[in-house]
């Protein structure tokens, strides 16, 4: 019991440490928000690169990391109210859009030196990387964007999209823990049960309607984007799962204590910001 309680003091309050850095860090500054974000992408990418690796694949590392962190960084300044380095700023979504092509062919040329025994599956899980990782934090740059009407910077709208993806966490795990008797994907994740799934879903709806009434808006679109949230954060958390069993690990990694790695804690944002991004775009 001892033992128990220790582990949840250690979780608790590791947890409060990274929600105020992460949430102080969005509110802070676009400086602020970008280096959170940039750290993100760079733990996330490590640990993925990890668990690949430990199924027998051999990614370029350092090279898929640096492509995704020069990606995030031109769309970072295109959105930039501070920085003007390279001219107008439609012209850094040129620069991305150059350095991705060549990046791309350059990952076969490398393979050329490496001499690894499957060059297809060093490109492929270093591709792998940056398009579960650097791809969906990159498209957290426009977040603060969308949700206003005349495209300004709206440090709250990224607030409110991180908690309805905690309060998602939080309801589903309370739920789950209190009624859950039905499993939601046993094969993969044998402690999530529909029960928790749709707490869940109640949870990102109420702080959707939160967000409502801070922000405005319309009600049928706070309650789409809440749901749209609430179900790919939990696909994102049960595809991060799938690739620790393949790894056979428990955790991504160890950096937050009692939380495990940077993929455990962020898993349900990477995987849903793609669909938050386009239904923002579309309805919001």
């Amino acid at each position: 019991m001892g033992e128990t309680l220790k582990n949840l003091t250690v979780r608790t309050l590791s947890g409060l440490v990274l929600a105020v850095a992460v949430l102080g860090s969005i509110v802070w500054s676009q400086w602020s928000y970008g280096a959170i974000f940039a750290l993100i992408l760079i733990g996330g990418m490590w640990e993925f690169y990890a668990l690949v690796e430990k199924q027998g694949h051999t990614p370029q590392r350092l090279f898929g990391i640096v492509t995704g962190l020069v990606i995030y960084g031109l769309n970072f300044a295109f959105v930039s109210n501070d920085i003007h380095v390279l001219g107008a700023s439609s012209r850094y979504l040129g620069w991305a859009l150059a350095f991705v092509l060549l990046a791309i062919p350059t990952m076969f040329i490398g393979e050329l030196y490496r001499k690894m025994p499957n060059p297809a599956s060093s490109v492929g899980s270093t591709l792998m990387g940056i398009f579960y990782v650097a791809v969906p934090v990159t498209l957290m740059c426009y977040i603060p964007l969308l949700g206003t009407a005349h495209l300004d910077w709206s440090p709250m709208m990224m607030i409110f999209y991180v908690l309805v993806i905690w309060a998602n966490d939080v309801f589903a795990y309370l739920v789950g823990m209190t009624i859950g008797r039905h499993k939601l994907f046993e094969r993969i994740s044998p402690k999530k049960s529909w029960e928790g799934f749709f707490g869940g879903l109640l949870g990102a709806i109420i702080m959707g309607l939160i967000a409502l009434k801070v922000l405005g808006g319309e009600i049928y679109a706070w309650a789409g984007f809440a749901l749209v949230a609430s179900v790919t954060g939990v696909l994102g958390d049960l595809v991060e799962s799938m690739l620790k069993r393949a790894a056979q690990v428990k955790d991504s990694g160890n950096l937050i204590p009692g939380h495990g790695g940077v993929l455990d804690r962020f898993d349900a944002l990477l995987l849903s910001a793609p669909f938050v991004f386009v239904y923002m775009l579309f309805v919001m």
